[in-house]
């Protein structure tokens, strides 16, 4: 099984920055996908950022130019720097990582897995 533990969100005023992190734990062969999710009172979670095992980023295009994911392999770890806040980023925010988990005897082929985070608010005041 593999958990993943969200940090570093909190309040800030517009024109701030923040960063979120994101490590996973369990039995953990490999990692192809990480990404961050956000979703507003009464609206659809939605992609904010994504970076696939290569390296290969994806943004919304609210947040170009404002916003960087980056990965730390050896730490199984994935992190959001938010710079230029705006109110419209408020929302919580769920991180979500894809891979594959260990082989062993109950599962000799190691099976893909998919997790989220918990959850973390981000509120930026205007």
């Amino acid at each position: 099984q593999v958990q993943l533990v969200a940090s570093g969100g909190g309040l800030v005023q517009a024109g701030g920055s923040l960063r979120l992190s994101c490590a996973a734990s369990g039995s953990i062969f490999s990692i192809n996908y990480m990404g961050w999710f956000r979703q507003a009172p009464g609206k659809q979670r939605q992609l904010v950022a994504a970076i696939t095992d290569i390296g290969r980023t994806n943004y919304a295009d609210s947040v170009k130019g404002r916003f960087t994911i980056s990965r730390d392999n050896a730490k199984n770890t994935v992190y959001l720097q938010m710079n230029s806040l705006k109110p419209e980023d408020t929302a919580v925010y769920y991180c979500n990582i894809q891979g594959r988990v260990h082989p062993s005897g109950s599962d000799p082929v190691g099976s893909g897995f998919g997790s989220w985070g918990q959850g973390t608010q981000v509120t930026v005041s205007s």
